[in-house]
């Protein structure tokens, strides 16, 4: 009973999800956001991985209009409490939650996004959630993308002005009238055949892709060595 009810989640994680939601859309009609998408990539249709920082978390559903158009989307959110709120915000801006992460359930996770992804839907994805650590690319979404054949597409966020919480992952609050820039990467195919060698070539490529801009990264020592 205790795992159904953390995937579920108990009505103040629900409740906690929509209200932040709410403030969320609230900001975003005072938010800026500028795209660069030199690959014209943002109204791509066909189902692709969208991966970004953890830290982007609150940038990303004010604009996921700007990438991906209409297409059906789902999110991979934790199997926490903490991923029942994200679901119920998600959930409020149309995009369905699928829970699980690198730690728990990460198998069954896996093979829902999978499925999302045959289904036709956009995968949302951070992949250094859901604890960190903070810009590590975990190497799940490398396994989604070559199992499901489905390519990554990088989303990077520049902010003129944000606030930064002091969590792992020192989530970016866009100020009011603050200008936000989305960058939108290459598009990035990944084999369904690869030795470790060349996995952790392409896990690396990707995660150096993320990682330009960022001028925060934490000691080299806290990233686990793959």
């Amino acid at each position: 009973m205790k795992n159904k009810s953390e995937i579920r989640g108990a009505w103040k994680q629900r409740l906690a999800g929509r209200l932040a939601a709410f403030v969320i859309k609230l900001l975003g009609v005072t938010i800026r956001c500028r795209l660069e998408d030199p690959y014209g990539l943002g109204q791509i249709s066909k189902p692709v991985v969208w991966i970004f920082w953890h830290n982007g978390l609150l940038t990303v559903p004010m604009n996921t209009m700007k990438f991906g158009g209409k297409a059906p989307a789902s999110a991979l959110t934790s199997a926490s409490k903490d991923g029942a709120v994200i679901e119920s915000l998600v959930n409020a801006f149309g995009v369905k939650a699928v829970r699980g992460s690198s730690s728990r359930r990460g198998v069954a996770a896996l093979i829902a996004l999978k499925n999302a992804l045959k289904a036709g839907d956009q995968i949302f994805i951070t992949p250094d959630g859901p604890r960190g650590p903070r810009y590590h690319l975990q190497p799940g979404v490398i396994k989604l993308a070559q199992s499901s054949g489905a390519p990554i597409i990088p989303l990077r966020f520049t902010y003129s002005s944000s606030w930064r919480v002091k969590t792992w992952d020192r989530l970016h609050i866009p100020k009011p009238f603050s200008t936000v820039i989305i960058h939108i990467d290459e598009l990035i195919d990944i084999p369904a055949k690869l030795d470790r060698n060349t996995f952790e070539i392409y896990r690396s490529r990707v995660e150096d892709t993320l990682r330009k801009g960022v001028d925060d990264l934490p000691d080299e020592k806290q990233f686990p060595k793959e």
